[in-house]
């Protein structure tokens, strides 16, 4: 198949508005690709390279041929070129990387470049969502949705599926299973603004867990080979030498584990997010973040997105990237869920290597099993005979706090000291494999039992059953006094729906809101040109009777208030750039955000995450504005005053 066509449908996906539009467009490409050109093909219509990490950056991409007039390059052709780029190692590797990338793009016309700049840079933005993909597959190759969606779910990756349907058929999709060793997208929640909302969905009883402020993993064991994967199913197995040791002092062979894993203070309490996510983050992948941040330009709202979506990988997602970012953050890049929420095969830290339909990547080093404290044996399952938990009955919100410190095994101590790093405590709270059995389609309170019966009770997250809006509210109020996220309110009969964010989990966070002062706002770009767009935040600082800036945000305008804002910042303007207009800091906005993290970008050295905008404050002036005492109060996890 032509490029060129490829780049057309790219194109023609982006200008159309209807889901059912998009969905043909992409099932007329899929069926033009040629069997061997459906891996990468499919890829490319889901806006991502088959290669996970190419060495291209940004500052690849900036100095490019021109150009070509007419089209000569295949889907094959491109995918080819850019395997011969990821390939280029050793001595001279860069220039050699450069005459490729410059090979490449001398042959691309202008759309074909535009695509092609997409792919590398993980920014191509055409609507395309794996949603869509799966629903074009589905039609491509006149099989039932339901079956790919399944195939896609056991496999973690859109290219295989959609290579398997098209040749094979329902046939092929049916022989994706899960796997031990290669890892599956991980059930999410819903969020819900209330405990009364969650359990309206959910309905009573229901089971209620503790929201770890960890990062997600997915625990794979056969034998002496153990696997831990992210949310988005990239490999971190040699960075978290002490969830290994914990999984490797479990009695069952083989199992798969969903769960958490988080840094905690002496007294049980957790420690800030980002020193979690920094012990299980790539060293590549920190680096590529840092070097971004540093060349990208900090007036524009592109760089914003960019910016976003860099410190989403190590701060944000849980799912911590690949080593090896050569020239830039395309390592990084490679890390961000896709919009699916991260469905596609592993590569990573521990020799992954491709093994048909997915990912088998095995072979930890070995660490010490434990020796201290006792856990339940456990042979085979036959889950028709695991007694039911979980349905009835109350208990006693027990949430780790000062006055409960979390018991860490000494043998997970002693490996988290080899990594030289603070101490990474697994907690899990779902199985879904055990000694030859998959659990996935099992009921919840199932899944649970079992659960409980092979890991030790110093490992399992905190789970209490409720039957009225009271005890979940006291259980939320527990776990947030305690310092963690929130809750997760989960149905006990429902089957682990994997890859999808259904009723059946619901989770429930407090919700931060600040009234800040807008200190600059930048012009937008893309749809948004013409109206100034993001907000600079900031915070009342009482010792100087300024203002200390926190980020910035463009989420949460509608099309009306980006009219009215850019009507009253032009107003209050006080020095116009290109890019940024500084206004008179005395318009107040309510802003809502997930919590506060440290960052060495802004004066006070804090920053608000997942900031939104829920109104504008005409009954406020500046001075009433939230003060920096405040922010950081939050951040410290106390009460403000």
């Amino acid at each position: 198949m032509r490029f060129v066509d490829l780049a057309a449908t790219s194109t023609a996906v982006a200008a159309t508005s209807g889901r059912r539009a998009k969905v043909e467009l992409l099932a007329e490409a899929l069926r033009k690709l040629a069997p061997e050109e459906l891996v990468a093909g499919s890829g490319y219509l889901a806006g991502e390279l088959r290669q996970r990490q190419t060495g291209v950056g940004y500052a690849s991409l900036r100095e490019l041929p021109p150009a070509a007039e007419q089209p000569t390059l295949t889907v094959a052709g491109v995918d080819a070129a850019i395997a011969e780029l990821a390939e280029a190692r050793g001595p001279g590797s860069q220039q050699r990387r450069r005459e490729l990338l410059a090979a490449l793009f001398g042959a691309a016309t202008v759309e074909e470049r535009r695509l092609l700049l997409g792919l590398f840079s993980g920014e191509l933005r055409q609507g395309a969502q794996a949603g869509l993909l799966a629903e074009a597959v589905a039609r491509a190759a006149e099989v039932p949705l339901p079956t790919v969606r399944r195939a896609l779910l056991l496999a973690g990756d859109l290219k295989t599926v959609a290579a398997a349907a098209l040749t094979g058929g329902s046939g092929a999709l049916t022989g994706f299973a899960l796997q031990v060793g290669r890892p599956l997208a991980p059930m999410l929640a819903q969020s819900a603004a209330s405990v009364e909302e969650a359990l309206t969905t959910v309905g009573l009883p229901s089971v209620v867990d503790v929201k770890l402020d960890g990062i997600r993993i997915q625990v794979h064991r056969s034998g002496d080979d153990i696997a831990v994967f992210t949310r988005s199913l990239d490999e971190i197995t040699s960075r978290v030498p002490e969830v290994v040791a914990a999984v490797r002092s479990l009695p069952a062979r083989e199992l798969v584990l969903d769960g958490e894993a988080i840094a905690l203070d002496a007294s049980g309490r957790p420690r800030p997010f980002q020193e979690t996510a920094s012990r299980a983050a790539t060293r590549g992948a920190r680096r590529a973040v840092r070097d971004e941040v540093a060349r990208a330009p900090a007036d524009t709202e592109a760089a914003e997105v960019d910016r976003t979506r860099r410190e989403a990988t190590e701060l944000v997602d849980r799912a911590p990237g690949p080593s090896g970012a050569v020239d830039g953050a395309s390592g990084v890049a490679g890390a961000v869920d896709s919009a699916s929420g991260g469905l596609r095969a592993a590569t990573g830290a521990g020799g992954a290597v491709a093994d048909g339909g997915g990912t088998r990547s095995f072979g930890a080093a070995p660490v010490a099993p434990s020796t201290a404290g006792s856990v339940r044996s456990v042979g085979p399952v036959d889950i028709s005979e695991v007694p039911r938990i979980g349905t009835s009955g109350t208990a006693p919100a027990e949430i780790p706090g000062p006055e409960r410190p979390a018991t860490v095994a000494p043998s997970v101590v002693a490996a988290a000291n080899t990594s030289g790093g603070v101490v990474l405590t697994p907690y899990f709270f779902d199985i879904l494999h055990l000694d030859g059995v998959d659990l996935l389609d099992a009921p919840g309170h199932e899944r649970w039992a079992a659960l409980a019966r092979t890991v030790s009770s110093a490992q399992l997250v905190e789970r209490i059953t409720v039957d009225t809006v009271e005890q979940a509210s006291a259980a939320f109020a527990a776990a947030v006094d305690a310092g963690h996220e929130g809750i997760v309110v989960k149905a006990p009969e429902a089957a682990y729906d994997a890859g999808r964010r259904g009723a059946a989990w619901v989770k429930v966070k407090p919700r931060h809101t600040l009234d800040l002062v807008v200190l600059a706002v930048e012009w937008g770009s893309g749809r948004r040109k013409g109206w100034l767009s993001n907000l600079h935040l900031g915070a009342r600082d009482p010792e100087t009777g300024g203002f200390v800036m926190l980020g910035k945000t463009f989420k949460g305008l509608t099309d009306e208030l980006l009219r009215w804002q850019t009507e009253r910042f032009q107003e209050l303007a006080v020095e116009r750039g290109d890019w940024v207009v500084r206004v008179r800091p005395e318009q107040v906005v309510e802003i809502a955000f997930d919590g506060v993290q440290s960052s060495p970008r802004y004066p006070g050295g804090v920053a608000l995450r997942f900031a939104r905008v829920l109104r504008y404050r005409d009954d406020k002036t500046a001075a009433e504005a939230d003060t920096i005492d405040t922010v950081r109060a939050i951040h410290a996890g106390r009460r403000p005053d």
